[in-house]
């Protein structure tokens, strides 16, 4: 095994919090992360965490060695990019996550075009419609829609998503047409939920005309994934909050219709998400710049 493995092994050890957690980023066996932390703790003469049954904890010099071995690894991969974007002899696997709406209709149908152009990368798309971490789930680039918690990673902005509020002609028939955001409230609309674990309260954000306004609805129907929402609602059974290029081919056909239309949702943001250490990896760079230039294009036409 090489010095530098040891040192990778322990930064990723050492975000992670985990052996474990960091031999699957990796891809390689607990045995393999434990036998490389060792080696290089004898290496150095100290101890780089504290072991227990339960928990691994950073020594002092552990953190101490984390920020210059940091910076090791990121000259050395500023270093492979620039050869990289010289020779444009891409190869490599790069780990890509996005909602499910994003993944299934803007990102893995360029996929093939992508890998067509770069036959050497895999790609390992990720697509769920719960929150992610990047660092912890070892990923290179996430795209998303909303605003990031996480104020220490870099945002690419792709565009603004416009939104609606829809529901299937069955639905309006039987429970009246609201008109606006107040009218869900009043008049106890069902309203579809996408949400997740540890949430505590539902609103939507929508705007009239003293600007934008949260709404605090209810709904017997609640999931984590957006597509689910959607077959609800063509199925009549409520009203949900959608992005317009996730059902154009439903509004166009009529299956869905605008409902609340005085107090429409306020636009999303749509973007890349990334560590400024992702960003200097050329594969990174090339995904993302090629997936924006499509995506913004589909979106655009789609509003």
């Amino acid at each position: 095994m090489s010095y530098l493995d040891n040192i990778r092994t322990f930064v990723r050890v050492y975000e992670l919090g985990s052996m474990s957690a960091a031999g699957r980023d990796l891809r390689i066996s607990p045995a393999v992360t434990s036998s490389r932390i060792s080696a290089l703790e004898e290496h150095l003469g100290v101890r780089l965490f504290q072991r227990t049954t339960r928990s691994l904890t950073p020594t002092e010099q552990g953190k101490s060695f984390y920020r210059g071995a940091s910076e090791i690894l990121e000259a050395v991969q500023s270093a492979e990019a620039q050869i990289a974007s010289d020779t444009q002899n891409l190869r490599g696997s790069l780990f890509v996550a996005a909602p499910l709406g994003v993944g299934r209709r803007l990102i893995a149908p360029r996929v093939p075009e992508f890998l067509e152009e770069y036959p050497e990368v895999s790609i390992r798309l990720r697509m769920s419609d719960r929150k992610i971490d990047l660092t912890t789930e070892g990923l290179d680039l996430a795209f998303f829609l909303g605003q990031p918690e996480d104020s220490n990673l870099r945002i690419r902005k792709i565009a603004d998503v416009e939104r609606v509020l829809c529901a299937a002609p069955e639905y309006i028939a039987r429970r009246g047409m609201p008109k606006s955001g107040q009218d869900l409230i009043d008049d106890g609309h069902e309203c579809l939920s996408l949400r997740f674990p540890g949430a505590t309260e539902f609103q939507w954000l929508l705007t009239g005309q003293d600007g934008p306004k949260r709404y605090r609805v209810s709904g017997r129907y609640e999931a984590d994934d957006g597509d689910v929402l959607t077959d609800w609602a063509l199925a009549g059974q409520g009203i949900a909050l959608k992005p317009v290029f996730e059902i154009a081919d439903h509004l166009k056909s009529g299956a869905l219709v605008p409902v609340a239309t005085k107090t429409p949702p306020e636009p999303v943001q749509m973007a890349c998400l990334f560590t400024h250490r992702r960003r200097q990896d050329p594969k990174t760079r090339l995904f993302m710049e090629f997936m924006i230039d499509r995506i913004a294009e589909t979106v655009r036409a789609e509003a």
